[in-house]
């Protein structure tokens, strides 16, 4: 990587490509991860790829290119977050025909769902996470969701240990609470 590194800085345009390449899957894991709402990934994957290479000369060596590489995904993607202003709230009204099923089996703890309420649940976890703020919910991501340790998030992100601790258990508080006032709110 290293070398590729040098003869990418020279301005050779191969080694550029070879670069992309070998980064392509650990981008596009990242940016399927925290795609904002209304971006495409194609998009966003190339806005992080410009990011890098307009950078390049600020990467020291200290950390494996590669983390440093995820940061500038990660920190793209957060950016894109906070741009987005949207509803901090979901109301009943908002969930579709599947998805207020599936919040009704959860509240009477029916049966496990079925293939098509496990895809509703998923996008009922994508409202609920979307209420959050941009550094929550890429915490309860990767701890919850992409099983992360915290080790791994501090290393993807700077932040202390007891930083990610404290904002994981302050977003899971969120969404309990958001899930409560769903289940108990008016309903059409």
């Amino acid at each position: 990587m290293t070398a590729c590194l040098e003869r990418v800085r020279a301005g050779d345009n191969a080694a550029a490509r070879d670069l992309v390449d070998a980064l392509a899957p650990l981008v596009g894991k990242i940016v399927g991860a925290h795609l904002p709402w209304r971006l495409s990934a194609d998009d966003l994957r190339q806005e992080i790829f410009m990011k890098v290479f307009a950078r390049l000369d600020q990467y020291a060596g200290v950390v494996p290119f590669e983390h440093w590489v995820a940061r500038v995904a990660l920190n793209t993607c957060r950016d894109h977050q906070r741009g987005e202003q949207r509803s901090r709230e979901v109301r009943w009204t908002d969930l579709g025909e599947q998805e207020a099923a599936v919040l009704e089996s959860i509240a009477h703890e029916t049966a496990a769902p079925d293939a098509t309420e496990g895809i509703a649940a998923r996008e009922l976890a994508e409202r609920l996470l979307a209420t959050l703020s941009p550094d929550d919910r890429l915490v309860v991501t990767m701890l919850d969701l992409e099983q992360r340790t915290a080790a791994e998030v501090r290393e993807l992100t700077g932040w202390s240990i007891t930083g990610i601790r404290v904002r994981a258990f302050r977003a899971r508080r969120k969404l309990r609470k958001q899930m409560e006032q769903l289940q108990e709110g008016p309903r059409p």
